[in-house]
């Protein structure tokens, strides 16, 4: 791989690496002290085991009562507001980080502590309290993005005993996903309050920053007021802060002539353009196990699963390199794939464990190399059980929830005019009894998004339909949410290939029925691609995505140069079929142009509709 390329698993390791260390400057053994944000940050490139192998001794939360003596008498009042302004997040989970009892704390004095903060006014408060009874002998403080000017004056007049060594600041403020999928985990951005507003101004700059990008076009998406103030203001930051200036779109992604000046294309889009892939059922690993089981911050929990075992209640899958090959290597397969993946993986593993039986040890050069594999062959056993048990729950949630007939339908839906016949199958489908009620609800929601504009849309029958069959009247109204939010009115054209033209479409369809019944359930493509595709090819349309120019916003696009690489900003959230599609995209294009795709959260449809029930 590059090492200049476009990635966010490799920028966020590289800041790791440095941040263990004290970039240098803090050796031996020292205690990592993080917020809620920059520990989800931390466990989605970094195990338990590889931080604690650094010579780092403890790592604990500074934000955490449970974890900080100096927050005793301020439990109750200060953990819910700072965890909220750290991460959007106001739960007080470790993200799997390590953290060891308080009693610890007592034998830790001589050591030195590295700090790693969101820049935020709350953990200021909480650095200048730990400062006036510092608990280590020095202090090497990192934030996560810019730190504002008067926050650093507040730092600097507040530590009285000079245990502060150094202060820095590392762009590290989103989670990895994948190499080209990051998020700022951001819920409740459909519409967005001033504050996670900020906070999706500061996690953009930190995408550019980590990657050491600054675009040579920004562009957005027109029918988005967000989009646009994005686009404007992270313009604006850019101009103004000499931060930005290392480097002007030169990045070493994707093609071969690296000296042009203006080979990153910046383009902020909003979710409202794309109602529709957040309420499709997924059939890829990743996005399945999102859709049906939940994958936050890379962990899934399986408690209360059939036969699950208790090591298994709660799992990672994580693409970060060295953490778990098979799912590096199949996060993007198809359901079929993947259940002949795992079938090898089983077998695999039962060859390997059966050469390793108690019975075959014959001789001490034998004991001994079994104890050099154990722990690899427990790891891996480990690996092996956490697979299987994911597709065994997957695969009982297809059948229980008739998922094959509901995905056929809802692909149908997605990708082919039909009225009559969809109107006449949706109806039946109400009024099943296998059908479930979430499931109910998106085929109306999809139904209505289609035929929002037809002159006898059916859709207050549907309604009524829904009611029969059992969906609650709060659910039924958010088919009024989504058309709200994102009906024809309101979103830019391009959904249903409404700025496509007939040869465009024809050729679409034609490959649709070519591929044929193995093909059903990944007939979608999501909007995103075709304006990517637009993007890559020089054709996207200045009237849709205008520029934002010196002078403020325009559309003046022509001969504008080809991107060679393009991070795509997504308001609102984006989701793994999008990830899916991208890392596809890239696979396919690589050594011409790379995508990376970012954005407020990923969403399921669960999410989705949660927050539209918001609006």
């Amino acid at each position: 791989m590059n090492s200049d390329q476009l990635d966010g698993i490799s920028a966020i390791r590289t800041y790791v690496d440095r941040l263990v260390t004290g970039d240098g400057r803090c050796n031996g053994m020292k205690v990592l002290l993080l917020d809620g944000a920059t520990t989800q940050i931390l466990s989605c490139v970094s195990t338990q085991s590889e931080i604690l192998s650094r010579e780092v001794y403890l790592v604990s939360r500074l934000d955490d009562p449970r974890c900080n003596p100096n927050l005793k008498e301020h439990s109750n009042n200060n953990t819910n507001s700072i965890n909220t302004e750290n991460g959007g997040d106001s739960s007080n989970n470790n993200g799997g980080i390590h953290s060891l009892a308080l009693q610890e704390e007592a034998h830790v004095g001589h050591m030195k502590a590295v700090v790693f903060l969101r820049p935020t006014d709350n953990n200021i408060g909480l650095l200048v309290r730990e400062l006036s009874r510092p608990r280590f002998s020095e202090y090497h403080i990192y934030f996560s993005g810019i730190l504002p000017p008067n926050l650093f004056q507040l730092l600097c007049e507040n530590d009285p005993q000079d245990r502060v060594k150094q202060v820095q600041e590392f762009y590290a403020d989103f989670l990895p996903i994948n190499p080209d999928l990051v998020s700022l985990n951001c819920r409740n951005t459909l519409q967005m309050t001033s504050a996670l507003y900020k906070r999706n101004i500061l996690g953009l700059q930190s995408m550019l920053l980590a990657n050491k990008r600054q675009p040579g076009t920004i562009r957005y998406q027109k029918s988005s007021r967000l989009a646009k103030q994005l686009a404007q203001d992270i313009s604006a930051n850019i101009k103004s802060d000499d931060i930005f200036h290392f480097r002007r779109g030169t990045g070493g992604g994707g093609g071969t002539n690296n000296n042009n000046n203006n080979n990153l294309l910046l383009l902020v889009v909003d979710r409202m353009d794309d109602p529709v892939t957040p309420l499709l059922s997924q059939w890829t690993y990743q996005a399945m196990v999102h859709e049906l089981l939940g994958l936050n911050n890379n962990r899934v929990i399986l408690r209360g699963v059939p036969n699950v075992s208790k090591d298994l209640e709660e799992v990672v899958l994580s693409s970060a390199p060295g953490h778990d090959a098979f799912f590096q290597s199949h996060r993007n397969s198809n359901f079929g794939e993947l259940g002949e993946a795992i079938q090898k993986l089983l077998q695999d593993y039962q060859a390997r464990s059966q050469q390793h039986q108690v019975s075959n040890l014959k001789s001490i050069e034998d004991m001994q190399s079994f104890m050099e594999r154990y722990p690899e062959l427990r790891s891996e056993s480990h690996t092996v059980s956490k697979h299987v048990a994911i597709m065994g729950e997957l695969a009982r949630l297809v059948e229980v929830c008739s998922l094959m007939d509901v995905s056929a339908f809802e692909q149908d839906l997605a990708c082919t005019d039909d009225q009559g016949g969809h109107l006449k199958e949706l109806m039946s489908k109400l009024d099943s009894s296998s059908i479930k009620i979430p499931d109910k609800l998106r085929l109306g929601m999809l139904y209505a998004l289609r035929y929002e504009t037809a002159m006898q849309n059916a859709i207050p029958a549907v309604k009524e339909a829904m009611r029969r069959g059992g969906v609650p009247p709060n659910n039924i109204a958010l088919i009024d949410a989504v058309l709200k939010y994102a009906g024809a009115k309101v979103r830019g054209p391009g959904l249903y290939g409404t700025n496509q033209s007939s040869l465009s479409k024809m050729t679409k369809s034609f490959m649709t029925s070519v591929q044929g019944v193995s093909n059903v359930y990944s007939q979608h493509s999501p909007l995103l691609m075709d304006t990517i595709e637009s993007a890559v090819k020089g054709k996207l349309r200045g009237e849709d995505y205008p520029m934002v120019s010196k002078l403020g916003s325009g559309i003046g696009v022509d001969n504008l140069p080809l991107p060679q690489e393009i991070l795509i900003f997504m308001v609102g959230g984006m989701t793994y079929e999008e990830a899916t599609k991208v890392s596809e995209f890239n696979e396919a294009n690589a050594g011409r142009v790379r995508v990376i795709l970012g954005g407020s959260t990923v969403h399921n449809s669960t999410s989705f509709l949660e927050e539209l029930k918001l609006i």
